[in-house]
């Protein structure tokens, strides 16, 4: 019998940015990923359906990747993950920067906190949903800290940005 639709794209979707070939719990955060895997993003502010839309790309590109032929609709409707949105936030970085999707996934995860949470440790899985409800729903503070895009500078309430527009702000305030 096959691996599931589902999981076959779970550990894609890891390998993507992470090696899944290490057994190291202190190296491997599959309980993390699972989490954010299991989070959908909503949207709110006007545009950043986009970046949802990008989040749902991956399973297309998984899809071509595998030469898998998805025939669950429900599956491909399935709203955006957090653990999807925030690879393909990692490409857009990679696009628009000078690092590798995988520089950029661990640099987002490092600013929302979460790059302690390695399968060696107990999560504390309220403290992640916690932050992640917080990045979703926009409760971080009006300069971006406790979201994706934190900002020395700005003039503008973040909560307020599409996440585009956080994004490039953040790398043109990274050049400087």
């Amino acid at each position: 019998m096959s691996e599931p639709l589902d999981e076959r794209y779970f550990v894609w979707l890891y390998g993507q940015v992470a090696d899944h070939t290490l057994t190291d719990p202190r190296c491997t955060y599959w309980n993390l990923f699972r989490i954010l895997y299991q989070k959908e993003f909503a949207w709110f502010v006007p545009n950043d359906d986009n970046r949802a839309v990008d989040g749902l790309l991956m399973r297309q590109r998984f899809a071509e990747d595998n030469n898998v032929i998805v025939n669950d609709e429900y599956w491909l409707r399935l709203g955006c993950s957090m653990l999807e949105l925030l690879i393909a936030i990692a490409k857009r970085l990679q696009f628009e920067g000078e690092h590798t999707v995988q520089f950029w996934f661990w640099h987002l995860i490092r600013n929302i906190g979460f790059i302690g949470c390695h399968d060696g440790v107990k999560l504390p899985k309220r403290r992640i949903d916690d932050r992640l409800e917080m990045i979703i729903w926009r409760t971080y503070t009006p300069s971006g800290h406790g979201g994706l895009f934190p900002l020395q500078y700005t003039k503008k309430d973040q909560r307020k940005i599409e996440l585009w527009y956080q994004l490039s702000a953040y790398l043109l305030e990274r050049k400087e």
